[in-house]
């Protein structure tokens, strides 16, 4: 079995558990909620949402998975900004002074 399947099987064994957890949460909570505690009617309508974000990240991640590390992030194309280009002259300047090695004689 190569890395990236085992990668890929650990996200859905991921996505098992953290459903497996949702859905047992959210059966307690209705539970509790139909027998009188008024608090639970909160988490009555939170661990549905929670499972919906655990979807949400396994989507992402199998795709990221599958992606690998190909995508390249790409400079942002500034165009003609002479300000930014005039910043950028400034901050090589300053990062290409070397410190004295001895301090000034006064």
């Amino acid at each position: 079995m190569t890395q990236g399947t085992k990668r890929i099987l650990g996200i859905h064994l991921g996505l098992a558990l953290a459903q497996l957890i949702c859905v047992s949460a959210f059966a307690i909570e209705l539970s509790r909620a139909l027998h009188g505690n008024s608090l639970s009617w909160a988490y009555v309508f939170e661990w549905p949402i929670f499972s919906g974000y655990a979807i949400y990240m396994w989507q992402k991640l199998l795709k990221q998975e599958r992606l690998g590390d190909a995508t390249d992030v790409a400079a942002p194309d500034h165009g003609d900004d002479r300000a930014l280009d005039d910043f950028n002259e400034y901050l090589r300047r300053v990062h290409d002074k070397t410190p004295p090695t001895a301090p000034p004689e006064t």
